[in-house]
């Protein structure tokens, strides 16, 4: 493949593989936090317990994180179809990204907020404070360095998945690796999308870690 090509295809990819990563980082968030709170709420313990509702949620998010993502994906194919109008490409699959994603995201903010320590929460309660006071006003920004901790592990987690919805046409580096790399034999191509995505990954592992240490109070102290 010619140089010039094969950097206007390896930035496509790059481009792609962000785009996908992105976007699906932020639904998955939009969909795990509400999902968290409930779980953390509606918990044996919570500040509202709900038992039923907290074993339905449980076992909803505990099925949905053991399905493997490529076979998620299949599954998902009448859905992705339905809200992207097609069932491959970068758009489509952020789809199923998110379906996959949003569960994992969820247990890991419920892990951050269940770090907080009880003693600032019956504070804010014995003060009056209301259940999203509580919430906004409390825990989360009592878990916020675990949080973005966990953002970061969950977004290298969305790459990967971006990179392996390229086995089934989701476009990105991962669909260059293997229509290139391995279905054409092109081992140079495979090995540099290979560091491309390790890049990406050490670039977002570095990024939120140094985000995580300027917040965290400890630190600070």
């Amino acid at each position: 493949m010619p140089f010039d090509k094969l950097v206007a295809l390896l930035a496509e990819g790059v481009r792609d593989t962000l785009y996908m990563t992105t976007v699906s980082t932020l639904f998955a968030y939009l969909l795990g936090l509400p999902l968290a709170i409930l779980l953390v709420l509606t918990a044996p313990g919570g500040l509202r317990p709900v038992p039923l509702l907290y074993r339905v949620l449980d076992v909803v998010v505990n099925v949905l994180r053991s399905v493997p993502f490529l076979i998620l994906m299949i599954l998902v194919i009448p859905l992705t179809r339905l809200i992207a109008g097609k069932a491959y490409g970068s758009t489509a699959t952020i789809v199923p990204l998110v379906i996959a994603a949003a569960p994992y995201v969820a247990r890991m903010i419920e892990s951050s907020l269940r770090e907080v320590d009880p003693g600032v929460i019956e504070a804010a309660q014995s003060m009056g404070a209301s259940i999203p006071a509580i919430i906004f006003k409390v825990l989360i920004p009592e878990a916020k360095t675990s949080l973005i901790v966990g953002a970061t592990i969950s977004t290298g987690t969305i790459l990967g998945y971006s990179a392996m919805s390229g086995a089934v046409g989701g476009g990105g580096l991962g669909q260059i690796a293997i229509s290139y790399g391995y279905n054409r034999y092109q081992m140079d191509v495979l090995l540099i999308t290979v560091v491309l995505l390790v890049v990406l990954m050490q670039i977002i592992q570095v990024a939120g870690m140094y985000i995580s240490r300027k917040t965290d109070k400890r630190i600070r102290e």
